[in-house]
């Protein structure tokens, strides 16, 4: 084993010898050297295209860790908007909800940067070192080519010492150089005119990929910030008339979330409602809030058959001298839930009947809504929500509920003070 390896190794120092040997001759001119013009242009085109390969990728890259860069500069930046906006101002939520926008937006255009452009690119490139690797055997073979050339012409050359034995050996070997680096130039004749006219298909896909993606993101990133300039100009116009002064406080708070439902929201009343008696007014609520069952708020939730007891059976003294008192919720036109066993909640007024099995009742979207995740449901003013049960009731959330649009049949949840039952 280890003569085998020692003779592997004198035979490759012997090749590597010879072939120093026959460029140091043909260097010098001593030897001539197998010319071929048309593989020298090719190799010439081969390399030209190899180098604006290599140039469109290190640019590329370097362009795409900027675009990053600025990706996260960009979420940044909207970060520190979301956090110095004051939830009061007008289009808070919506600041948030076009910050995600945009986020989403440059995440879209970063992958396809990666995946439809820079992948392809890479790929592309590849394909050159491989076929320099066979361009330098080749070279190789052209030397041992012409080495066995020479040799077996200077043996032919002198026929007073000639050698026959040592002449058909020489043959051998000629034959079998030639017929190696015949068949390595003729694979590469072929290869590198295919690879090179395959440069400008490839630049057409690339570049109309690039140029696809950028109009994508600039076009819609421009209509989330046109919104964004909106909203920042109808904060300045409130500013001028002194919407956000100390005295805005004072004012009563507009359903922007939730959590907007857990104060007393009162409809405007109608001219008779507003002739109501005040002391008949409080001593009503007076009567209302001493019931053990039931609770006054915007979602007052309470056992069902207590809470209309209590409030039909709430009589007036004489000496009031006025008409019978009406339920407070109808006075002032107040939707009060009740809760079920089942954790659903009901809305009183609603109605209930001819409803599509599965639904509970149906609500009227009084203010437009748009979704901050995925589980929600969008719906502008005056559309029309079916209002159904949580799959799971654990899931049920104070102050939303679930629904299914009609016309749509979108599923999610809605925050209830954004509609009105019918």
């Amino acid at each position: 084993m280890a003569e085998s390896k020692g003779a592997l190794i004198a035979k490759t120092v012997q090749k590597h010898a010879g072939r120093a040997k026959e460029k140091f001759l043909q260097n010098l001119g001593k030897v001539d050297r197998t010319a071929d013009d048309i593989f020298d242009e090719h190799l010439q085109n081969f390399t030209r295209q190899q180098n604006a390969a290599n140039r469109l990728q290190k640019e590329f890259n370097n362009y795409i860790r900027c675009v990053r860069a600025v990706q996260a500069a960009s979420k940044t930046l909207m970060d520190s908007l979301n956090e110095i906006y004051e939830s009061q101002w007008t289009g808070h939520d919506l600041l948030y909800v076009q910050a995600q926008s945009l986020d989403v937006l440059w995440q879209d255009f970063t992958h396809k940067l990666a995946d439809q452009v820079l992948v392809p690119l890479n790929t592309y490139q590849c394909q050159f070192p491989e076929m320099r690797k066979k361009i330098d055997k080749r070279g190789r073979k052209l030397v041992d080519y012409d080495g066995q050339r020479h040799n077996f012409q200077s043996l032919q050359c002198n026929p007073k010492k000639r050698d026959e034995t040592k002449v058909m050996k020489a043959k051998e070997l000629l034959d079998e150089a030639k017929r190696t680096y015949e068949q390595l130039n003729s694979e590469l004749h072929d290869e590198l005119p295919a690879l090179y006219d395959s440069r400008v298909l490839f630049l057409v896909t690339n570049l109309q990929t690039l140029f696809a993606a950028e109009q994508v993101f600039h076009v819609e990133s421009a209509k989330v910030y046109s919104e964004l300039e909106a909203i920042v100009d109808k904060l300045a116009n409130e500013s001028q008339r002194g919407s956000y002064t100390l005295k805005k406080n004072s004012e009563p708070q507009s359903p922007k979330s939730p959590n907007a439902n857990s104060s007393l929201i009162i409809n405007t009343q109608s001219p008779s409602q507003n002739n109501i008696s005040p002391a008949l007014e409080e001593k009503t609520i007076e009567k209302r809030n001493s019931s053990p069952t039931t609770q006054l708020n915007g979602n007052a939730n309470s056992n069902a058959n207590s809470n209309d007891n209590s409030i039909n059976n709430q009589d007036v003294s004489p000496q009031d001298s006025v008409a019978p008192v009406k339920r407070v919720e109808e006075l002032y036109d107040i939707p009060v839930d009740v809760e079920y066993e089942n954790g659903t909640n009901f809305s009183i007024g609603a109605t209930t009947e001819n409803l599509p099995p599965g639904v509970l009742y149906r609500v009227k979207a009084t203010y437009k809504y748009g979704r901050e995740d995925m589980d929600e449901l969008s719906f502008d003013v005056g559309e029309i929500i079916q209002v159904i049960e949580y799959d799971d009731p654990e899931e049920q959330e104070e102050g939303w509920l679930m629904g299914v649009k009609e016309g749509t049949n979108e599923k999610g949840m809605f925050p209830a003070n954004f509609t009105k039952p019918l």
